[in-house]
């Protein structure tokens, strides 16, 4: 009987297992199951509303209204007034003048004075009645008023503010009735792309708008300065969102939104901020002293492309920032660092490529004892720096020498007529005195050497991270290296000058 019941079910249990097959095809069309039958991830879905964090912040975002008030050349005329900057406007002055002035009252000459007015956003920090903006929104403006979101009115005085950064940190009086709304800063290296934000602002002279998006980038650069690092949104930032917050889900501010990239002049979804970890840093010593100080290497440095790389014995590929040139009076050099040395570490933190060395170095404490890791001619070695402090009136002594990548194949001839350094030619390439090397007198037009921009009238100083000081010392040296099965051959290249700068030309 039970061997009947399984060979030929009743017809209430075949319509069972129907029913129940159906229901399994339809989770299978309905839910990402796997043949396996493990789960998959689920599929992120963003906020249903961001009304309750908008309302939990609001209060905090200011709008900041900054006037410059610019004294003017005298008039001398009372005839039409041209915009200043017109092109023509010398020559309405001077026909005017000679005339004595549109009707030729003979007016006395008048003292003119021009305004200019700028918007912008902020955020306030402490209830006490700290700011933060950016520089760029108040410039050198001599009256700033703070907008609370409320309509009402605040006279601003200027704590501190660090052009590099673009940042600058305020204080108000606010009523004694009336406390302010402070927000926290978040931490922006928890931020990932895909991170959802909101931006808070004044685009175009609308406060208190709210745009929405997500973390699109972190760690960019555009070239604005020497300490790039912002983060990208595809949140709608416009011009007045400056300075204005970007929130986390938490309302916590990871960044403080500074620039746009757009041919147009309005939000294309590419906009760009300060991330909180490096904007905290400069407003607690704006708070502190009025000013930044930063640390100082005293090493001018360049990038690391894989040439260069393999011509230096550097193992795990193109990282660091390769040393072009030590300070005679900077840290570096009391410390014994060299040109040639890539510096691979910094006071614990990794030196993935050149551009990462200059903020790491400014962040640290002046007077800090770090210790620096470098790679020379192939050996890993440390070196214990005291930092020194970077003025405002000195060149960036991090700046990056950038020169172009390396390409995937090189020519085998280096492309270079070389000569040794006589006194005719040190004098018709006004050569520096104290230079040594092998003078570049012709740079083959299709080779390497052309595309890496060296020169006649330069110098070879070293070929391999050796000295040179003759047309057969390079060759001896090329040679060996090529025997080495090196791919590549590191120049030290040096301008007339004396400012020096890596170049790695391939030997395949």
């Amino acid at each position: 009987m039970d061997s009947v019941a399984r060979a030929a079910p009743a017809p209430r249990l075949r319509a069972l297992r129907r029913f129940l097959c159906s229901v399994l095809v339809a989770v299978s069309l309905a839910t990402p199951l796997g043949v396996t039958g493990l789960s998959q991830p689920a599929y992120a879905k963003g906020p249903e509303s961001l009304a309750d964090l908008a309302d939990q912040v609001t209060d905090a975002v200011v709008n900041i209204s900054a006037s410059t008030t610019v004294e003017a050349r005298p008039n001398t005329r009372s005839g039409p007034q041209l915009p200043p900057g017109t092109p023509f406007e010398d020559l309405f002055e001077e026909f005017f003048s000679k005339r004595g002035g549109r009707g030729g009252d003979g007016e006395a000459p008048r003292q003119q004075s021009r305004k200019s007015n700028s918007l912008g956003s902020g955020f306030i920090i402490d209830a006490s009645g700290i700011v933060v903006t950016n520089n760029h929104v108040i410039g050198d403006a001599n009256d700033i008023q703070v907008i609370l979101h409320n309509g009402t009115k605040l006279k601003a005085e200027i704590i501190g503010k660090d052009p590099k950064i673009d940042l600058a940190v305020l204080r108000v009086k606010p009523d004694a009735d009336k406390p302010l709304k402070a927000v926290p800063f978040g931490d922006s290296e928890k931020m990932r792309p895909g991170d959802w934000v909101i931006a808070i602002g004044n685009p175009f002279g609308l406060g208190g708008s709210v745009s929405a998006g997500i973390v699109s980038a972190r760690g960019r650069n555009i070239e604005s300065g020497p300490y790039d690092n912002y983060i990208q949104t595809d949140a709608a930032i416009n011009k007045g969102n400056s300075g204005g917050p970007l929130f986390n889900m938490n309302g916590e501010v990871i960044g403080i939104n500074t620039a746009i990239l757009s041919p147009t002049g309005g939000s294309v979804g590419i906009g760009f901020a300060v991330p909180s970890a490096t904007a905290s840093q400069v407003i607690d010593q704006l708070r502190e002293f009025g000013e930044v100080r930063r640390g100082w290497l005293g090493v001018r440095i360049q990038n690391v492309d894989d040439a260069t790389a393999e011509a230096l014995g550097l193992k795990g590929g193109a990282r660091g920032a390769l040393i072009a040139g030590v300070d005679e009076k900077g840290p570096a050099k009391v410390s014994g660092l060299e040109v040639g040395d890539v510096i691979t570490k910094f006071n614990g933190t990794a030196v993935k490529s050149s551009s990462d060395l200059p903020r790491i170095v400014a962040a640290t404490p002046v007077g800090k004892v770090v210790e620096v890791i470098v790679v020379r001619k192939g050996a890993e070695t440390t070196k214990s720096v005291t930092l020194g402090r970077l003025e405002d009136n000195e060149k960036p002594q991090l700046a990056n020498a950038r020169q172009p990548e390396a390409e995937s194949a090189v020519r085998q001839a280096l492309g270079l007529n070389l000569s040794n350094l006589t006194d005719d030619l040190r004098r018709r390439y006004g050569i520096k005195d104290s230079l040594k090397g092998v003078v570049v007198m012709r740079v083959d037009p299709n080779s390497t050497a052309a595309d890496k921009q060296i020169k006649p009238g330069e110098l070879i100083v070293e070929v391999g991270q050796e000295p040179v000081n003759s047309p057969a010392e390079v060759t001896k040296r090329v040679e060996q290296l090529r025997k080495e099965n090196r791919k590549s051959v590191l120049l030290m290249v040096a301008s007339a000058s004396g400012d020096v700068r890596f170049v790695a030309l391939g030997l395949e």
